[in-house]
């Protein structure tokens, strides 16, 4: 954040997630359980594909998922127009 926005404003939000925490922590009297790092690693990768969905329907091309099986393959195209 802090390479996007610059210093100031990735201190602001770091401390605003930080605040929001310590107050759910205050009104469920601390009952506050990390969801880990595998939710955010999924919460990441869905991003990343939202991302490169909205980038491929801007330029007229349609990603199409490769099934588990063929993603091995030394070449395997994912854009079709």
């Amino acid at each position: 954040m802090r390479s996007r926005l610059g210093a100031p404003k990735a201190i602001t939000a770091t401390a605003h997630k930080l605040a929001r925490l310590f107050y759910q922590m205050w009104a469920t009297t601390g009952q506050y359980s990390d969801p880990g790092m595998d939710y955010y690693e999924k919460k990441y990768q869905e991003q990343v594909l939202k991302n490169l969905r909205k980038k491929a329907h801007a330029l007229g091309l349609e990603l199409i998922p490769i099934p588990q099986d063929t993603q091995n393959t030394p070449f395997s195209p994912t854009l079709a127009t």
